[in-house]
């Protein structure tokens, strides 16, 4: 949704009524500077930690854990791959509707801990079977983690405030992805260190790390805005009292009525939610694909081990630019869909590229694209989200819808580079093209549908939440 307002902070903050602000502009400077460290820096690190530990399958399967667990039999990666997604997707709806009731540090810390636990386990196992079983517990725990920042996220900033949020968030993440493979590859070093082989390594260290942090982050993560006094050491009376004032400026939803079920399964029966989750899952379908398979892929190019595991990285370099050119633009400009698109069409190419290309050079270049532009567009698409879905209740099921269809796209992601069309896995790139053509159809259609609805908006034919001069973003 957009208005015809300006985006910085003291009009948004005040837009109503500028000279009866609560803070001088200073004030809500230094407020807005603290909200991005305890909300989008805090968040961003949190899943640097949970990407780190869902993404490390790869690294230790070319590690020496499918030799030592067998798992070139069959389908036996990917079922392990697979199953993290099955109660990752169930856990989406319940987690987010009740985190309000738990609170959001007695939940994150608490699952943080939790799933690094499991994780602490999978250094253990004895067979594939076990592994599996704690991939299992590792979605269930992980499930509430990324539905609540990304729903916390839109509740802090207004609307043109937070593709810019999102890309740092996701940015942090995606240091993540360049980061594991450089950090699997020296944990791995530490092969026969114990008795224990590399890839248990990698494991027991990222699950150590990520326990560590779980138990800080209750004190460092922060509530919704309208109980953030229950945060440790963050707004004074003041400062929150602005931020839920600017926020009912900008959409009218900074209050929350208590838990109401009907409320939130209702937001279920709006079309653009679904729709909206689609896309989420078509991005989805390729970086997770890319993140599980990318070193395999490489190692199958030719590529040594230790390259395989390196060159992981530098996509995220290209993806971390385009998601934080495409949030500033975004923001200034008040567009979306058009950047989702241009994403697409840079994640199209790039698997043209792999499919028809010969030479590894030039195939790593194709990979390069495909996992740097389907990247970028996951902030985008939260932010396309976030700005076309109103009302707290209505915002929170689509924070799970999106996530949820996320999961699903996991599962895609886990099943379109099988092991039978190695090396060249040319099904498993038509699949990501299939995708990014079906994300730029969805995007178009509602470019469609917006535009003809904001026209009855400004006829005053419509009326979008019984706000005036509110606007869906094309």
């Amino acid at each position: 949704m957009s208005t015809k307002d300006s985006d910085t902070v003291p009009d948004q903050a005040e837009k109503a009524n500028p000279e009866d602000s609560i803070l001088s502009p200073k004030q809500q400077r230094r407020a807005i500077r603290k909200i991005d460290i305890r909300v989008s820096v805090v968040c961003g690190i949190l899943f640097f930690i949970c990407l780190l530990d869902r993404t490390n399958l790869g690294f230790a399967m070319i590690a020496g854990m499918e030799e030592e667990l067998e798992l070139g039999s069959g389908n036996r990666y990917n079922i392990i791959a697979l199953v993290f997604f099955a109660p990752y997707v169930f856990f989406q709806l319940p987690s987010t509707f009740l985190v309000r009731s738990i609170g959001v540090r007695w939940s994150i810390s608490t699952i943080c801990v939790l799933w690094g636990v499991s994780m602490l386990g999978s250094g253990f196992v004895a067979s594939w079977h076990q592994l599996a079983g704690l991939r299992v517990l590792l979605g269930c725990f992980e499930a509430p983690f990324f539905p609540v920042t990304v729903y916390l996220l839109s509740t802090w900033y207004v609307r043109y405030e937070v593709q810019k949020r999102y890309a740092f968030f996701y940015l942090i993440s995606c240091i993540a992805s360049a980061f594991g493979g450089i950090l699997a590859y020296g944990i791995s070093q530490m092969a026969g260190l114990a008795n224990k082989a590399g890839w248990r390594w990698i494991f027991i260290i990222e699950a150590l790390i990520t326990i560590t942090i779980g138990f800080c982050s209750f004190f460092a993560v922060v509530e919704f805005p309208e109980n953030a006094h229950k945060s440790f050491r963050f707004l004074n009376p003041n400062e929150i009292k602005w931020v839920l004032q600017r926020i009912d400026n900008d959409r009218g939803d900074a209050e929350t009525e208590g838990l109401n079920i009907t409320a939130f399964l209702k937001a279920g029966t709006d079309p653009k939610l679904w729709l909206l989750g689609m896309i989420f899952c078509c991005l989805t379908t390729i970086t997770f694909g890319v993140s599980f398979f990318a070193p395999t892929i490489l190692k199958d190019m030719g590529f040594s081990v230790a390259a395989s595991q390196m060159l992981t990285a530098p996509p995220y370099v290209l993806a971390g630019v385009l998601m934080v050119a495409c949030g500033y633009i975004g923001d200034r400009y008040h567009i979306r869909g058009p950047l989702i698109i241009f994403n697409a069409l840079v994640s199209l190419a790039g698997a043209l590229i792999v499919v028809y290309c010969q030479a590894s050079g030039v195939r790593y270049f194709g990979l390069f694209l495909l996992a740097a532009g389907s990247n970028a567009n996951v902030p985008a698409g939260m932010a396309y989200q976030a700005n076309n879905v109103h009302g707290q209740w209505a915002r929170a099921f689509g924070s799970a819808t999106i996530v949820g269809f996320g999961g699903v796209g996991g599962v895609c992601g886990s099943l379109v580079f099988r092991s039978q069309d190695a090396p060249g896995y040319v099904n498993g790139f038509y699949a990501c093209m299939a995708a990014s053509g079906l994300v730029i159809v969805i995007v178009l259609g509602f470019t469609v549908y917006f535009v003809q609805q904001n026209r009855l908006i400004r006829s005053g034919k419509k009326m979008i939440g019984g706000q005036q001069d509110l606007y869906y973003t094309l």
